[in-house]
């Protein structure tokens, strides 16, 4: 019970940590507030499918899966372009459930073109993806040990408009306060038959 006790005060207090942090006031949309945000939109019987290193890092801290089989993420190995699979996979054995995919900028070029599968075969997918122009996870170490931020740089792509070019729906987010409004509106586009994109540009 003491050792109960003690991980329910260690975790009360890493949440203290994580609220206060997603009040900073950074440039663009603070993650842990955005993933804060998302959590408040999950509901029982949602998936979700996480494709990413750095933001998927930030998610799974904060993103509560409302059952055992509600989370699916790349595994210890980090297998990155898992995300299309998974979510596919997802819909067509759980037709009912809303599947949310948290996808970091980098990971989501592995699975880009397959919005072309999704509007094809009907998979309404709400997919956020956290932009911050980088593979941040890399270059965390890369730079330190190297000094060299080679590979890592990416640019702030307008993933959005490529999904609606493929038939989705696309939105740009890069303010705070647009957060629940946008996320009400990407699950009533979802809800239509449409895979969906939340293109968030945070901070760093």
């Amino acid at each position: 019970e003491k050792w109960h006790q003690k991980l329910s005060e260690r975790n009360n207090k890493r949440w203290d940590v994580i609220k206060t942090e997603s009040d900073a006031d950074i440039k663009y949309v603070n993650p842990l507030k955005l993933c804060l945000g998302i959590n408040q939109h999950i509901e029982d019987g949602d998936i979700i499918v996480a494709d990413g290193g750095d933001f998927v890092a930030t998610a799974s801290y904060i993103l509560q899966p409302r059952s055992f089989t509600g989370w699916l993420d790349p595994g210890v190995f980090g297998t990155l372009g898992v995300g299309a699979g998974f979510i596919l996979g997802a819909k067509l054995t759980h037709p009912e459930s809303i599947i949310w995919a948290i996808y970091g900028d980098g990971a989501f070029g592995y699975s880009l073109m397959e919005f072309d599968s999704f509007v094809r075969h009907k998979i309404p997918v709400i997919a956020i993806i956290g932009n911050d122009g980088g593979w941040s996870q890399i270059a965390r170490d890369q730079v330190e040990m190297l000094n060299d931020p080679i590979s890592t740089e990416l640019a702030a792509t307008d993933y959005h408009k490529a999904v609606e070019a493929l038939g989705g729906v696309g939105y740009f987010m890069d303010n705070a306060n647009q957060i629940d409004d946008m996320l009400t509106q990407a699950k009533e586009s979802a809800k239509s038959g449409k895979p969906v994109v939340v293109n968030a540009r945070i901070g760093k």
